[in-house]
């Protein structure tokens, strides 16, 4: 288990360095002049001397690999320079604002879960029924809608008609209802699927029929062999869903007006701040590729299969 883990983390070296480039580049390759963002938010006229200053004050008068390497070494001790808007660190910044998104992820994967389970468990028991029919639609209509889309409609029905909810800003429970709902709809749409198509295909395996063979009452039947080996898959999409929230979290973040590092790089983005636009770009990925190797070393321990082939594809 220790050399496979050893192995998930080798790998995320040249892949966190490749996401570093792409990075890098999409932002100095661009059409607008970091230098003449950085004097326009500070209010300085650009002229040829002002601008002058500036490159080289940002390191922009070095060939390009020079500012790559320049600015790889200052991320790899977590200096990411400051921002162009505030003149403050950018990880500080990121850090301040981070912890409202990840408390508003993480309530929309446990709201993801909460529902998706007895749903998708619901609709395998019940197949061709009535209930199978609606949760189908459900997830149907799940994965079809836009998130951006839901949130209007969210604040529009239960704040404006109803007034039951408040559609802006960050408070307790009822602030983050909708957010979370408008982030994790997709998400439960998927589990819900894979939950009960995974849990029909178990029904009708050897060891389920052996089970049943045996005299083993139905609940324990469902419970203990088909319900525990579907979740496994589940584990997987958890992984999937934390970079879908992530990225929803970008949106619902700027509509419902939520102080998180969403709605801080959209700001940046508006500002062409880049310091924080990379900044930004380059922890989300580092969160999204962590949790994904967290996924794999639990699929591993879940599947000693999966760690004995040495590859943990999913």
């Amino acid at each position: 288990m220790l050399r496979y883990i050893a192995k998930r983390l080798l790998i995320l070296i040249p892949m966190l360095l490749a996401v570093s480039v792409v990075v890098f580049l999409i932002l100095r390759l661009g059409q607008n002049d970091p230098a003449m963002s950085y004097l326009r938010l500070s209010n300085i006229p650009p002229t040829d001397e002002a601008l002058a200053v500036a490159r080289q004050d940002l390191g922009l008068d070095l060939p390009l690999p020079a500012q790559y390497a320049q600015w790889l070494g200052k991320a790899l001790v977590l200096d990411f320079g400051r921002s162009y808007v505030t003149g403050l660190p950018v990880l500080s910044e990121i850090l301040f604002y981070l912890p409202n998104t990840l408390k508003l992820a993480g309530f929309s994967l446990l709201l993801t879960l909460i529902i998706s389970l007895p749903l998708g468990i619901w609709s395998a028991l019940e197949k061709d029924r009535l209930p199978d029919h609606a949760t189908r639609a459900f997830a149907f209509a799940g994965v079809s809608m836009p998130g951006f889309w839901l949130a209007f409609i969210l604040v529009w029905l239960f704040s404006i008609q109803l007034g039951w909810l408040p559609p802006l800003g960050m408070g307790g429970l009822d602030h983050m209802i909708m957010p979370a709902l408008s982030m994790s709809l997709m998400s439960m749409a998927i589990n819900t699927r894979l939950i009960r198509g995974n849990m029909l295909d178990n029904m009708h395996t050897r060891y389920v029929l052996y089970a049943r063979a045996r005299g083993l009452p139905e609940r324990v039947v469902v419970g203990r062999h088909v319900l525990t080996n579907s979740l496994i898959p589940v584990v997987t999409a958890i992984g999937m869903h934390v970079g879908e929230l992530f990225g929803g979290a970008v949106i619902a973040e700027s509509i419902f007006s939520w102080p998180g590092v969403g709605r801080f790089a959209v700001s940046a983005i508006y500002n062409r701040d880049y310091p924080v636009m990379q900044c930004f770009i380059l922890i989300m990925t580092a969160i999204f590729v962590l949790m994904n190797l967290c996924v794999d070393i639990l699929y591993a321990w879940l599947d000693p299969r999966i760690r004995l082939q040495g590859g943990g594809n999913r």
